[in-house]
């Protein structure tokens, strides 16, 4: 964006500060929502609709969950307590990466100063609980809808939002890896998995999956890259399996140590399952990542990672109830040929055409600039 002369401000909600790509990235101390003891009684009468509209959606409907509850509440907050500060240093466009705190800023901040907005609405915001509270309502007023996946775009048409405003562009990759050759002895394959260990990585499923290819008679090697709240019970069932000679759990890496293990594996596993809860993945940025180092890619087909995989076109699609298509994918990887490689060359090509950051990030900067334009407000500050 930067390099397309945008003149970005950037805002944290949790965490954050710092600096992002040499940009400040603005945090949001959260002592000053002690300012809503007053700012409420004020915008109460000085902006009655927008108030009694929240008030109306408080009273009448119940949160998904508390989490996105208070997400919401601290996206309000936020609008409450900057809603001054952006009226006085107005900007041309305000995005907000994520339906949840973020899109509720956005909208609240449209509502009272009238700032166009966009919103980024992806598989949490679409899936958890049945979809973030205040979803509908703000992306009624946004300008535009951006997802990164066609499953989004097909989720967020079966609520009601207008083809001709849901716009599907995907992330990615600054810069392309080295693809790498495939090493000549494989009789040891090297598997990775980079998950945050949460249920809807169907990582309990992955670890049966390595214990019928060690009963079967395969050699492998895997690397679980990623932390999250089911680390104790993962080693646990790794223990009582009898892989923790095979299997190790590596806990949060950097982004660059993600890359080196990428060029160490030969494959790359995603087990993606619809948790409980409704969560799901659309597409996790480490597939293209894996596709277009050279690691081949073999995925459950729960989310949108068949919009990446297709079988045996640009990797293996495999169902979890059927471990044997896993197994023969894992030996067909371990035996190579023209085949495999064919695999890896159009998985490489995809990466190209589809997940280049730059040709993406053109065509988003493209929308910002075309809703600068046409909107009434006409001011020419940056985007925040």
């Amino acid at each position: 964006m930067q390099r397309r002369g945008a003149r970005l401000r950037l805002y944290s909600f949790w965490g954050g500060g710092g600096e992002f790509e040499g940009l400040p990235v603005e945090a949001f101390p959260k002592w000053k929502l002690l300012a809503l003891i007053w700012i409420i009684p004020w915008a109460s009468v000085r902006h009655a609709s927008v108030f009694w509209r929240l008030m109306r959606g408080l009273a009448t409907r119940r949160p998904p969950s508390w989490i996105n509850f208070w997400e919401n509440m601290l996206g309000a907050g936020f609008a409450g307590v900057n809603h001054g500060r952006f009226r006085q240093e107005p900007p041309a466009w305000i995005h907000a990466a994520w339906g949840g705190a973020p899109a509720t800023a956005a909208w609240i901040l449209h509502r009272l100063n009238g700032h166009p907005y966009s919103v980024g609405a992806h598989a949490y915001d679409l899936y958890e609980h049945g979809g973030d509270w205040w979803l509908n309502e703000k992306l009624e007023d946004a300008a535009f809808v951006h997802t990164s996946t066609a499953m989004a775009a097909l989720s967020l048409a079966e609520r009601g939002v207008p083809a001709g405003k849901i716009q599907v562009i995907r992330r990615g990759l600054d810069v392309f890896p080295e693809f790498k050759p495939l090493r000549p002895n494989r009789v040891v394959l090297r598997v990775i998995c980079v998950a945050r260990l949460v249920e809807k990585k169907g990582l309990f499923q992955q670890l049966e999956l390595y214990a019928r290819a060690r009963d079967a008679g395969l050699n492998f090697e895997v690397r679980i890259l990623g932390d999250g709240p089911l680390r104790q019970a993962l080693a646990a069932r790794i223990a009582a399996l009898r892989l923790n000679d095979r299997v190790r759990l590596l806990g949060h890496c950097s982004q660059p140590a993600v890359w080196r293990d990428l060029a160490w594996a030969d494959v790359l596993v995603h087990t993606g399952i619809v948790a409980a809860s409704g969560d799901r993945d659309g597409l996790p940025n480490v597939i293209p990542e894996a596709m277009s180092a050279g690691a081949v890619v073999i995925t459950s087909p729960a989310a949108a990672t068949t919009e990446a995989i297709a079988h045996r076109r640009t990797g293996f699609v495999a169902s979890l109830d059927t471990p044997e298509a896993w197994l023969a994918a894992f030996r067909e990887v371990s035996a190579g040929g023209e085949e495999l490689e064919r695999i890896r060359g159009e998985a490489r090509h995809w990466v190209e055409e589809n997940f280049d950051a730059h040709r993406n990030a053109a065509r988003l900067h493209a929308l910002f600039e075309a809703g600068i334009q046409s909107a009434p407000t006409g001011n020419l500050g940056p985007l925040a």
